[in-house]
């Protein structure tokens, strides 16, 4: 058994039925909560949820849905629940799934290492760009690649960005920032942010313009990046600017799962 339900109130009891399911080869329908008939099974925020167990589910659509999400496009998986008990059931069911959220960070500096550090143990899978070579070995062990090492600004040509990637520059230092943001309003990325103040803000922005970016070009970025303004310890910062970059893509997820955990689970 791999996940959790509720936080962990009531796994114990879908491992026990999911178990009877395997023996009998049915399918059953749980509810817990408002209007479940496990009276002892209480949730202690008061709502209700609905669990359905296959013991036979489609194979070939699980593998389809995963084999998508691997490579990084949306899935949607449905199922058609029929009860063992007369409760009513919806004729179909279907969870759209989209991939894991990627987040590449340029930057140098206490708040590279430690966004790069929080965005990991929260579940990111990160990638990181920068010139100092120091930072670059701070980071290697919270990021799924190799950081990579940039020398010039020339260098910076192409990013690897999808709708479900948010990328972050995070310099004190803003001279670094024109070619990574162009380089990132040139992919279809979900979230771009900024590190800086208000007035580095409309620098950067007028900055931009003078290049050529358009004004929908330009609120494609968020600045100040962070939901808590002119924090300066580093630690807090990150906190901060991944909470704006998990708002962001909140609305626009149904169920966000890691791609081999969808498959386990499922």
């Amino acid at each position: 058994m791999t996940g959790y339900m509720s936080n962990g109130c009531i796994d114990q009891d879908i491992l026990l039925q999911a178990l009877e399911c395997l023996i009998k080869g049915t399918a059953r329908l749980l509810r817990y909560g408002d209007g479940s008939p496990f009276h002892d099974l209480t949730l202690p925020c008061g709502g209700a949820l609905s669990v359905w167990i296959d013991p036979a589910p489609d194979k070939t659509a699980l593998v389809a849905a995963y084999e998508a999400l691997l490579e990084r496009k949306p899935a949607h998986l449905t199922f058609r629940p029929k009860s063992e008990t007369p409760r009513a059931c919806p004729d179909a069911i279907t969870i759209a799934y989209q991939p894991k959220v990627t987040l590449t960070l340029a930057g140098r500096g206490a708040v590279l290492r430690a966004t790069a550090k929080v965005a990991h143990a929260i579940g990111f899978d990160v990638t990181g760009f920068s010139p100092d070579t120091h930072d670059l070995a701070a980071i290697e062990a919270f990021c799924k690649h190799a950081p990579t090492h940039v020398t010039s600004q020339r260098s910076i040509i192409r990013l690897d960005l999808d709708e479900a990637s948010g990328f972050l520059t995070l310099f004190h230092d803003h001279e670094w920032e024109p070619s990574f943001l162009a380089a990132a309003l040139a992919t279809p990325v979900g979230f771009i942010g900024a590190l800086g103040s208000q007035k580095t803000l409309s620098a950067r922005l007028a900055h931009l313009a003078s290049l050529g970016f358009s004004d929908q070009d330009q609120q494609r970025i968020s600045g100040p990046i962070g939901l808590v303004p002119s924090l300066r310890n580093a630690d807090l910062f990150a906190v901060s600017a991944l909470a704006e970059v998990a708002q962001a893509f909140a609305y626009k997820q149904q169920v966000v799962v890691d791609a081999k955990q969808a498959y386990q689970m499922a």
